[in-house]
């Protein structure tokens, strides 16, 4: 009977370590870290779910949430429903913070995504009359984006002393007598922009692309890559740190990443190394 029982204890353990080593995989030690990222759908998801098998072998396990706006990501991440973020620059995080009494970072920039101006009536910029109705968005954390890029064709100038990357339409002198008209919901624009709802429209690349505007091709005004407005991972404080989130900044860093963000986007998405 001892022997029996011996004999069963040494082939439980041999099934247990058998389906220990089936259930290991990715890295050296053969554990698995689940990482929780919120992103928009375009680019961001799109990005992230190039990186995940990159990151499976580094035994990381990404779990992509996709969000339709620009609130609940953060109020996602102040609540720890997910790990990580990745939609939105600093001036609207460090606003964001400021708004909700948060304590959110950056845990890296990945890329810029060069704003435009959009217009059915104009061609090109010369051709702006004055008194030219623009749409903007309701994110306040765009207007001093928007506002540098009509100020850098005389469009309008920024009150001198004001901090351009936070300027209002309070902060400038309306060279154009340009017509701001009520702020919507960024997700919006595109949909106005196709109902000629006004002459210049102010729309972010996530949202241009998702209604298939190309804007290298499309914008009539577009940033630079010198944009200080580069998305990032956001995190808690603290967890700047964390192995897995450093793996994922360092892997949206590496070559292959920023590879596939220049193919796919055309210049419409600029990868940032650093």
């Amino acid at each position: 009977m001892k022997k029996k029982i011996l004999i069963l204890s040494l082939i439980l353990s041999v099934i247990f370590v058998m389906t220990a080593c089936g259930k290991s995989s990715g890295n050296a030690s053969g554990t698995q870290t689940t990482l929780v990222v919120g992103a928009s759908p375009v680019p961001h998801a799109e990005i992230l779910r190039k990186a995940a098998p990159i990151l499976k072998k580094e035994g990381i396990n990404l779990d992509i949430k996709v969000f339709q706006d620009y609130v609940l990501p953060n109020k996602a991440l102040a609540s720890k429903q997910i790990d990580a973020n990745y939609f939105q620059h600093i001036p609207f995080l460090n606003l964001y913070n400021k708004q909700n009494h948060t304590d959110l970072v950056s845990a890296g920039k990945i890329h810029i995504e060069p704003f435009g101006i959009y217009s059915k009536k104009y061609k090109k910029v010369s051709d702006i009359k004055d008194g030219a109705t623009v749409q903007i968005s309701n994110n306040k954390a765009e207007q001093g984006r928007i506002l540098l890029l009509l100020e850098s064709k005389g469009l309008v100038k920024i009150k001198p002393g004001v901090d351009k990357i936070t300027a209002t339409l309070n902060d400038i002198d309306n060279i154009k007598h340009l017509k701001f008209l009520q702020p919507i919901d960024p997700a919006l624009l595109p949909k106005a922009y196709e109902n000629n709802a006004a002459d210049l429209f102010a729309i972010n690349t996530n949202y241009a692309l998702q209604a298939n505007l190309n804007p290298k091709k499309d914008a009539l005004i577009l940033e630079g890559s010198q944009s200080p407005y580069a998305n990032i991972i956001a995190v808690r404080k603290g967890d700047e740190n964390k192995k897995a989130v450093k793996e994922l900044v360092k892997v949206l860093h590496s070559k292959a990443i920023q590879d596939f963000i220049n193919t796919k986007y055309k210049g419409a998405v600029l990868p940032v190394s650093d």
